[in-house]
């Protein structure tokens, strides 16, 4: 099992790929804040499937799985 600390990194460096790959087109409108939350992260998350394409979807589901399971 993973630990807080390190789910913590898997979530900033899912939210950090949302912005490298899917900044100009899903996420013109947010921005990109130094140490995200997970709350931040589940923001982002609904803007990549209400904006983004398919890819984008997967990865929004990828980071809400990772924030559902800190809790």
């Amino acid at each position: 099992m993973k630990t807080e600390e390190n789910q913590q990194d898997d979530l900033v460096s899912l939210y950090r790929s949302a912005f490298k790959e899917f900044g100009g087109r899903a996420l013109w409108n947010v921005c990109e804040l130094e140490d995200p939350t997970p709350r931040d992260a589940l923001v982002l998350a609904s803007h990549l499937r209400v904006a983004g394409n398919l890819a984008a979807r997967r990865l929004a589901e990828r980071i809400e799985k990772l924030c559902h399971a800190a809790h």
